[in-house]
């Protein structure tokens, strides 16, 4: 259905590229089987074009957003201006009545609804012009936080909302947030306090997106491109790009796996936002995960001499422990040895 050409054409595309081309805009707001796969493709082989997609994205998704919105004032106006003229109307009806001041008060009536639409409109344009004079004089500008491997930080955006940004992990977003939604990017792993109020807070995952107005939760999009919602506190709604739609309530957790498969479970707090608090959590944890875990919370390289049991596993839970003690408590519970040279960590048994 889509040609190489098409491929070959969005690689030279900036921001403002993607905001004006209509095969892009009509995925991002009408997805559907055959364009999803085009551009999961797509990003998949232009990785370095990854985030400007994201933000054209959010920011398209924004202005369908205050559309939306605006029409409804349109509507408003519309109906107003019905009611003034069946008003007019019962007036003139009422003409065969002797009333000194009838056409005062016909008038009077026409003058206090020009009035009114008047006001109404200035309102709407001042408030259009008023928006434009800030987009024109100060746009704007996305920030990008990134994470390595053994750091972790708390970043506060300008609507008060606070986010634990974990190890490994990147996130995207903007020096203030529009009039009508406040959107990020994110990449890893962030635990969400968000500032509740009118406009919706939306965390887009790439090939998902986290919908909330006021409340706690925890987001994780893995390197294998499995997605993970935990909701702590008050309600979210997470969208993919198929255009499935799941609500979780407080202690529900999301599964999206790289198949676009998904489902919903209970979760122990502890295992998966213990992390935001110091806590490295172990749970029933075979090598590759121990493997894995340690890496990300220190930063270092871990390999394995020998041989474990396949049935080998560890559980334990240590706060804001060192290397070297957790490395110990692995070593008193399942007998496995370690050797810490630097940057590099060997287990062996």
């Amino acid at each position: 259905m889509f040609q190489d050409k098409d491929h070959i054409k969005f690689k030279d595309y900036q921001l403002e590229d993607f905001l004006t081309d209509e095969f892009f805009i009509q995925w991002v707001k009408n997805p559907n089987e055959n364009t999803t796969h085009f551009w999961e493709k797509w990003i998949e082989a232009n990785a370095q074009k990854k985030e400007i997609v994201m933000q054209a994205a959010t920011f398209i998704r924004s202005i369908d957003y205050q559309e939306k919105h605006l029409m409804k004032n349109e509507i408003y106006l519309e109906v107003f201006e019905k009611i003034i003229r069946v008003d007019l109307k019962e007036v003139s009806q009422k003409k065969n009545s002797i009333i000194p001041f009838h056409w005062k008060s016909i008038l009077s009536l026409r003058n206090i609804a020009a009035i009114l639409i008047l006001t109404f409109c200035s309102w709407i344009f001042y408030s259009l012009a008023f928006k434009r004079s800030i987009v024109k004089e100060d746009p704007i500008e996305w920030i990008t936080k990134v994470n390595r491997a053994g750091i972790k930080t708390v970043l506060t955006l300008e609507d008060g909302s606070r986010i634990h940004l974990n190890s490994s992990s990147k996130i995207t977003y903007p020096n203030r947030f529009s009039d009508t939604i406040r959107s990020v990017l994110l990449e890893g792993e962030a635990f969400f306090d968000v500032a509740e109020e009118s406009r919706p807070f939306v965390v887009d995952l790439g090939k998902a997106q986290i919908e909330v107005l006021g409340t706690t939760f925890n987001a994780k999009k893995s390197s294998e491109n499995k997605l993970e919602v935990a909701l702590v506190s008050g309600k979210v709604k997470v969208n993919d790009r198929k255009g499935n739609q799941v609500m979780l309530m407080p202690s529900e957790m999301l599964t999206i796996q790289a198949d676009g498969e998904f489902h919903k479970s209970k979760f122990d707090s502890l295992e998966i936002i213990g992390w935001k608090d110091k806590i490295l959590v172990f749970r029933d944890d075979d090598f590759i995960t121990v493997k894995s875990k340690i890496e990300n919370w220190y930063d270092v390289e871990v390999k394995l001499s020998g041989k474990l049991s396949t049935t080998w596993a560890y559980t334990g839970n240590f706060h804001d422990e060192s290397l070297r003690n957790v490395l110990e408590g692995i070593k008193q519970t399942s007998k496995i040895k370690y050797k810490i040279n630097g940057k590099k960590v060997e287990l062996y048994n």
